[in-house]
């Protein structure tokens, strides 16, 4: 995290830094040319996030009262990337003067190991001891010795001698002739284990982008008449391999930088269900990841029950010391029905009825978390209370503190029956059936998993459902009372398919009215309701990936045009972001013609649901599933909004074969055309099916 310079300072909102395991193994990397911070031409990221660059310049060089060096005679290209655990930089210099140029050039640099948690705001007590730097050679090692018995250290390298320096700072002169070019190499290590052996830039830069490459062939291309779109695509493609490239967990994308630089489940999970139609190995890798970390006995300090799916795993000092929970936390509600959502999705994708058999002992045992402890006072819905003292008061997606309340703003008591969460369990449990017989049990099994889920229904629909508002309570607090407020949550449970016909169609058009739909997207909150505000993280904002779930949603009922309505907003959201990346989350604001979101200030960019976003709301409006048990490519109603004539999607596999397709808008309908088809096995084929209502 830098600024557009590519300095690191820990001013402004202190965020900045080279991160690494949850510790900030960098906190200030500063360049200055004569004693003060270049000027900034531009800077950019490449499209596939690999390189950082900038272009900077001198300022006006004076010697009394008289410029020596005008502004621009030096041009200084700065390149930086990340690559096995270290990031490696490099400084062009070149002299476009007509006469020699000396110059004087500094890179001062210092690191706090500061935890993450205290990165964003926490205090502790006690640290640690800041270890004295040690030189050697062309490096320098910077280290620290946690509270809990860890060595952190990060070791400076560089390929070019200075002309002085200290344990923070590195001094050259650069003696430059006219249109001469020279560069300077760093590279800065963040692993103790790898710290004592380098590797050069190129080398390192070579390997790392293979590495890229490699991901970046998992995943179809497409390209659209719709410009805009083809940039968002390229943008979320990259930013959702970039949060798996060099992960220890295989295929599994880490939820956010830089709050969230680590696995969760529930954002894994959500992820890997945008991505699956496109790139089912994410799906693998996390069921794989989840399934290694599931609870197996209960814990109330890390909120661990047998059976339940991980929350939140991290690495650094405060969470090993147990000063946050986090270093594996279970304070989640969601996580383990939406495991199971997600396992029945992979199977449906793949036909890969080995691994669900090999899964199917932890799908039986979040079955029976469901049952036995997420229905904590036994009233057929699962709840969530807090049991550690450290932990999440709220256990949802929207986990602010004030996130779950009634209609006059109190604050709702656990325990707590969030309306979505009653969704994900209906559709666990149906998935869970239609798993059955891939896993050999007896169709009685099936049978009474599908007759739970349709009770589960049946009471949901009764005492969840506020006539007066036309949606979902948001939640079931400690004495059953409804929590009578518009949010977004009963969008989840169109997706779940939880939600009956008519009162779907209802929800529908609560969530698209004004008092909801900002113009950007549908807040969390609906304008009017007593704890709204816009600016706030969960009463009001607006979240990308909240939106991919709800046009999914809104499509699964047949209402592709609102479905088109949110791709839009969130298209027209990506041409003016930052590098067209969706943020976490935004302000709930109304859109004003004319002019941007307003940003919430401190939003992950990027976070894996939210670049994960594009692909689930274009499968809504496209209808399109992969059956792969019957070679099928099912197009349902395809819809493609206004804005997209064309759209042609390159290499999409199913099983051993991939396809080249074709869609084109035709007055009201969507034609599918079956181009190239590749396969693996001469004997394969696939059949592409298009579905008119």
């Amino acid at each position: 995290m830098f600024d557009r310079l590519g300095d690191v300072q820990t001013t402004g909102m202190g965020e900045q830094g080279l991160f690494f395991q949850d510790t900030r193994h960098l906190s200030n990397l500063i360049v200055t040319l004569w004693g003060t911070q270049p000027l900034l031409l531009s800077s950019t990221v490449d499209v596939n996030n690999f390189m950082f660059t900038a272009d900077l310049a001198n300022l006006d060089v004076c010697s009394e009262s008289q410029v020596v060096i005008p502004r621009g005679t030096l041009h200084i290209l700065r390149s930086r990337f990340l690559s096995k655990n270290t990031c490696y930089e490099e400084l062009t210099f070149m002299n476009h003067g007509l006469s020699d140029l000396l110059v004087p050039f500094r890179t001062s640099f210092e690191s706090d190991f500061a935890d993450i948690f205290e990165v964003r705001g926490m205090h502790r007590r006690r640290r640690g001891t800041l270890r004295p730097p040690v030189s050697a050679g062309q490096s320098v090692l910077l280290s620290y010795e946690g509270l809990d018995g860890k060595l952190r250290e990060t070791r400076i390298a560089w390929d070019t001698a200075p002309g002085s320096a200290s344990e923070h700072e590195l001094n050259y002169e650069v003696l430059l002739r006219p249109r001469e070019k020279k560069s300077f190499r760093m590279s800065i290590c963040c692993d103790s284990a790898m710290s004592g052996r380098s590797i050069g830039y190129s080398a390192a830069m070579s390997e790392a982008r293979r590495e890229l490459d490699t991901e970046a062939e998992a995943f179809p291309r497409m390209y659209s008449s719709n410009s805009r779109f083809n940039d968002w695509v390229m943008r979320s493609v990259a930013d959702v391999q970039m949060m798996i490239v060099g992960n220890p967990e295989a295929h599994y994308p880490y939820a956010g930088v830089p709050w969230f630089s680590t696995v969760f489940g529930r954002d894994g999970i959500i992820t890997a269900l945008q991505t699956l139609w496109l790139n089912p190995a994410l799906a693998r890798g996390v069921l794989e990841c989840l399934a290694t970390t599931q609870a197996n006995k209960v814990d109330a300090t890390i909120e661990a029950e047998p059976g339940k799916i991980l929350h939140e795993m991290r690495s650094g000092e405060m969470a090993a010391l147990g000063e946050v929970p986090f270093g594996r936390y279970y304070g989640s509600v969601d996580a383990t029905p939406l495991f199971i959502i997600l396992a029945h999705a992979y199977y449906e994708r793949t036909a890969d009825c080995n691994f669900i058999r090999r899964l199917w002992p932890h799908i039986l045992r979040a079955l029976e978390w469901i049952d036995k402890f997420g229905d904590c006072d036994g009233d057929g819905f699962v709840e969530y209370r807090k049991q550690s003292s450290k932990g999440l008061v709220q256990q949802g997606w929207k986990d602010s503190n004030d996130s779950v309340f009634h209609a006059d703003g109190t604050i709702a008591e656990a325990p707590i029956a969030l309306c979505e969460v009653q969704g994900y369990v209906y559709a666990a449990k149906q998935a869970a059936a239609a798993l059955c017989r891939c896993a050999g049990e007896s169709s009685a099994t099936a049978a009474a998993l599908e007759v739970q889920a349709e009770d589960l229904r049946a009471r949901f629909e009764e005492q969840f459902w506020c006539e007066e508002l036309s949606t979902y309570a948001l939640a079931l607090d400690r004495d059953k009372k409804t929590c009578r407020v518009r949010t977004s949550n009963p969008g989840h449970c169109l997706y779940s398919g939880i939600a009956s016909p008519e009162r779907a169609r209802r929800v529908a058009d609560t969530l698209l009215r004004p008092e909801s739909f900002s113009g950007w997207g549908v807040r969390t909150v609906a304008e009017g309701e007593a704890r709204y505000n816009p600016l706030s993280y969960h009463n009001g904002s607006v979240w990308p990936h909240d939106n991919s779930i709800i046009a999914a949603g809104l499509a699964k009922y047949g209402y592709k045009h609102l479905a088109g309505q949110i791709f839009m907003s969130l298209l027209d959201l990506s041409s003016i972001v930052d590098l067209h990346r969706l943020p976490e989350l935004f302000c709930g604001v109304d859109r004003r013609a004319g002019e941007g979101p307003t940003l919430y200030p401190v939003a992950c960019s990027p976070q894996a649901w939210a670049a994960a976003a594009p692909f689930l709301v274009l499968q809504a409006c496209l209808g399109i599933s992969i059956d792969a048990e019957r070679k099928r490519i099912v197009f349902d109603d395809p819809y493609l909004p206004e804005g997209m004539s064309t759209l042609a999607i390159k290499e999409l596999r199913c099983g051993g074969v991939s396809v080249d397709l074709f869609l084109e808008r035709r007055n009201e309908s969507v034609l599918v055309h079956k181009d190239d088809v590749h396969n693996d096995n001469i004997k394969s084929e696939i059949e592409i099916v298009t579905i008119v209502s």
